[in-house]
């Protein structure tokens, strides 16, 4: 066991690593996206569109990621989904330096499946691990976007000055920056991702007897998310998704009509990747301690509450406040969802399963963003923000008529 455990540390080390590079390369790109595409198709109605391509890039990408993994192992499917992102970027960078917005869209649909890939990392670390520590383990590798949160946007604008002295486009320098972070992602995960997480999940499951066997049958996918527990997971990490997604894609946007500065969107946009991921050390334990369903309540209030705040002014530090606490309540259901969701499946379910919770995830996350730029335009950011506070009480509903049976990292998988 001692070995298991300084082996699954070591994982959880490089997947941590990978996050922060990764998180970074996305939180910068994103921070611009809205911007450049209103640009780019010279209407505010789409700007929504890039992000939403992106965000459907990753949802249609996920299912198969879950596949990938299996096939070729954590390692490989992660390296892979890397070098996707490494293409994007680039062709993200040049379709900006000369205007082509479908060419952007090809980037972003690239940049997309990347971030499938690299989502599914947080699965990968939870199987290295008992079911005591699960939530810690998930959150270890969430709370990388802690370095992302602030690096991306910090670098947003010094990448645009160089970018404008050697492209002669100032919005190209942040997908320069997602360039550079991707590749060195890769190379941490090629030669420090060792062993592969599959092969160390199948030694801990043996470990565990207690929970779902390595040799049970797989279910199929849609008898899995029947029950209860996977199904409430779902809901806090699928809408979760939509909501912070709605609020959080137009928020640069919203801001810049009201003629702020890029170093003040950029703020705003790094206090809410704050709230993300900054908290997730915090959450996982909490998780682990008291079990997923109050994490995923207090993410779901916590929701609500952001989207009613950042209705009431556009002014820096409310927005700021508010974006902070809509990252925050995506956190809670995150991680509450994700851990309840490892809790319910065998070795041999959860590379599918993961991969089909992620579209359904990021299908939300697309018809979020899509929907965002089209209510913008329609009834204005306040309007959108309450719309998304009413969201967010799905998930909130579906956890409080779910009731927990036994321990709670400890449910059994087939719970009725």
């Amino acid at each position: 066991m001692g070995n298991l455990t300084s082996l699954a540390r070591k994982i959880t080390l490089v997947l941590f690593i990978e996050q922060s590079l990764a998180s970074a390369g996305f939180i910068a790109a994103a921070t611009l996206n809205p911007i450049v595409g209103a640009k780019l198709y010279d209407h505010a109605g789409w700007a929504g569109v890039p992000t939403a391509v992106y965000l459907l890039g990753a949802a249609l990408a996920a299912f198969g990621w879950g596949y990938v993994n299996d096939m070729i192992g954590r390692r490989g499917g992660l390296t892979l989904g890397l070098l996707m992102g490494v293409i994007g970027s680039g062709i993200a960078f040049y379709s900006v330096v000369i205007g082509s917005f479908i060419l952007f869209l090809v980037g972003m649909v690239l940049n997309g499946t990347a971030q499938a890939a690299v989502q599914l990392g947080r699965f990968a670390a939870a199987e290295v691990h008992p079911p005591e520590a699960r939530g810690r383990a998930i959150s270890n590798v969430v709370i990388g976007g802690t370095f992302g949160s602030i690096l991306g946007p910090i670098l947003v604008g010094p990448a645009g000055i160089i970018s404008k002295s050697i492209a002669y486009e100032e919005l190209a320098g942040a997908y320069g920056v997602s360039f550079i972070l991707f590749a060195v992602g890769v190379l941490v995960v090629f030669f420090g991702l060792r062993p592969d997480p599959r092969e160390l999940g199948r030694e801990v499951a043996k470990a565990h007897p207690e929970t779902r066997s390595m040799n049970e049958s797989a279910r199929p996918i849609l008898q899995i998310f029947n029950t209860p527990p996977a199904r409430v997971a779902l809901m806090a990490m699928a809408f979760g998704q939509m909501v912070m997604v709605l609020v959080m894609v137009i928020t640069s946007l919203h801001m810049r009509d009201h003629q702020h500065a890029l170093g003040a969107i950029s703020m705003v946009i790094s206090a809410h990747t704050f709230g993300m991921f900054a908290f997730s050390i915090v959450s996982g334990r909490l998780a682990d301690r008291y079990g997923r369903k109050p994490i995923i309540l207090a993410g779901s209030a916590t929701l609500v509450m952001a989207c009613i705040a950042a209705s009431l002014s556009p002014d820096v530090l409310p927005l700021g406040l508010s974006l902070f606490l809509l990252g925050l309540g995506w956190n809670f259901c995150f991680i509450g969802g994700s851990t309840l969701l490892a809790d319910q499946l065998s070795i041999t379910e959860r590379g599918k399963t993961q991969g089909f919770n992620d579209l359904m995830v990021g299908m939300a996350s697309a018809l979020g963003s899509l929907s965002s730029g089209i209510i913008y335009s329609a009834v204005g950011y306040e309007a959108m923000a309450i719309i998304s506070a009413a969201v967010a009480l799905i998930p909130l509903l579906a956890a409080l008529t779910w009731s927990p049976i036994g321990k709670p990292m400890l449910q059994a998988a087939g719970e009725p």
